[in-house]
């Protein structure tokens, strides 16, 4: 396979000359932020012998868990609120699921938690037209105006509610804090009030607010969204009461903005502008914006999001437009001052889906998978994005031909070759930080930690291609290769002796590692 041609890579690879400035010395992003997954409370809490025990951490599914830094979990709104005004956490009355369970053991297991709240409960569905009733619809009630902020106060008080309890601060007003704590039956366990449990330091305002494949019910304009996301911040700088808003209840607490679906960076300029107009400006002159962390989604494919066409395949993340819309972001987030996440991307193994990875050459969609998968997670670390989370954990519809549905990294009670993947290189270098490129094909990429340096070698294309490098390491370097393995806990590793300080070593499309160490 060494012989094809190659693909004419898109990715916009910026090459270190030894020397010269470096914009990434000043990052300190460890690579373990690129390890996220999506997955859902039932991932965590539903042990397939026991589906109605909805109380305590299913271990199987937790191992796959902690292969991965960090979970976003969709929260649906219905679960925190059921009947309007009645929280409930632990146990929820739609569904019994313990989040103080869940939240607790992803603290203990040093895994960072995104609550995204998604999605309108029941009783606001319900304020709709029979035939316009979907959850994914906008958070406010049906007639409402979109673009003033008290028109989302309901969803502003659960924000409240849910800060109140998970986040840091456990000053709250209890008189403010509310659970229903009414049993369902006899012996139901009942809710009660807690404050500041210091679980949650991230949540989300709703999911993909631009989503304009669901029609303009479901459909936020940038100023609507903006609106929306001010109660939720700070209840529109406090302005619609005392129990309204993420940061009225905790001001330590991130407020994420949605994941955008379509990724155009003019959407975040158009509620920054907002911002300017309607929250005005702080005391140092920067603008009061109602959002912490710059968020969007991106599936690497051979289709356009931006002009909604549709994609017949997924392709690898250097031959797509990924690395161009992350740095359009990265400069708007340099500018704002904001870190910058994607909370979605991935790749199905459904060869009929058109996000799939494809076998190439001998090895299989999983392999592919398992390639794109941490290849992606390199681009964006790359690119200065703080934080990627893949969809998702396990498939949503095992053996579906529809995108999304086979986009698991797992497949319980076993990883995928893409979870071995990110657990093996999380194990070997997750600590530490992105230093530069010095290569564009292969591209070499050059990470630290302390006096240890480690390159990572990647062949950007998707033909099975291979390609010679070599690295000049200087006298006296001491070299260990590490190799993945599908089905494995840890890389295989190999020590070299580098000829007259240089390694002369064979880069693929599977990432290679070379772990250097001077002494």
């Amino acid at each position: 396979m060494g012989q094809n041609k190659p693909v004419i890579a898109k990715d916009t690879v910026a090459i270190v000359k030894p020397g010269g400035p470096n914009p990434a010395d000043s990052n300190q992003t460890p690579l373990k932020n690129m390890f996220g997954v999506n997955s859902y409370e039932w991932n965590f809490l539903e042990n397939p012998a026991a589906k109605n025990e909805h109380g305590h951490i299913y271990e199987a599914n937790m191992a796959l868990i902690k292969s991965f830094s960090a979970v976003r979990h969709y929260l649906n709104w219905n679960k925190l609120e059921n009947t309007e005004g009645n929280y409930t956490y632990n146990p929820t009355n739609n569904g019994s699921w313990y989040y103080d369970v869940m939240y607790t053991r992803c603290k203990q297991d040093s895994i960072l938690v995104l609550a995204s709240i998604k999605n309108l409960p029941v009783w606001m569905m319900n304020t709709y037209p029979a035939d316009e009733r979907d959850d994914e619809n906008v958070p406010a009630n049906y007639g409402a105006n979109r673009l003033l902020t008290a028109s989302y106060i309901v969803q502003a008080r659960t924000a409240f509610q849910f800060a109140a309890r998970y986040g840091a601060n456990t000053h709250v007003n209890p008189s403010l804090v509310k659970v229903d704590t009414r049993p369902r039956w006899t012996n139901d366990p009942v809710n009660t009030v807690k404050i500041g449990l210091g679980l949650v330091k991230y949540i989300e305002c709703n999911n993909e607010p631009d989503r304009w494949w669901k029609g303009e019910k479901a459909t936020q304009s940038p100023e609507e969204y903006a609106a929306n996301l001010s109660a939720f911040y700070d209840g529109h700088k406090g302005t619609l009461g005392n129990n309204a808003g993420v940061k009225t209840a905790d001001p330590s607490m991130l407020v994420v903005m949605g994941g955008l679906a379509t990724a155009n960076v003019k959407y975040v300029e158009r509620i920054v502008a907002w911002c300017k107009a309607n929250r005005g400006l702080k005391a140092d002159g920067s603008i009061n914006l109602c959002f912490d962390v710059i968020n969007y989604h991106l599936y690497s494919n051979d289709g356009s999001v931006f002009t909604h066409q549709r994609s017949t395949t997924g392709v690898a993340p250097e031959l797509s437009v990924s690395g161009k819309v992350a740095d359009s972001f990265v400069k708007l987030g340099n500018r704002l001052k904001l870190p910058v996440w994607v909370t979605e991307t991935g790749y199905d193994i459904n060869p009929q889906s058109y996000q799939h990875a494809p076998p190439i050459g001998n090895e299989s969609a999983l392999i592919t998978q398992a390639d794109w998968i941490l290849r992606s997670s390199l681009l964006y670390a790359r690119h200065g994005v703080q934080r990627l989370f893949f969809y998702q954990l396990f498939d949503a519809a095992p053996n579906n031909p529809e995108q999304y549905m086979t986009s698991g990294l797992a497949e319980s009670p076993r990883r995928r070759p893409a979870a071995d993947y990110i657990l093996q290189t999380n194990k070997l270098m997750g600590n530490y930080v992105y230093k530069g490129t010095i290569n564009a094909d292969p591209i070499v990429d050059k990470y630290v930690l302390g006096k240890s340096v480690i390159y990572v070698l990647t062949v950007p294309d998707q033909v099975g291609r291979t390609a010679g490098y070599t690295l000049k390491l200087g006298a006296g370097a001491k070299v260990v290769v590490y190799t993945l393995r599908p089905g494995a806990d840890a890389m295989s590793e190999s020590k070299v002796t580098p000829v007259n300080g240089e390694l002369k070593i064979v880069a693929t499309e599977t990432p290679v590692f070379v772990k250097v160490v001077q002494e």
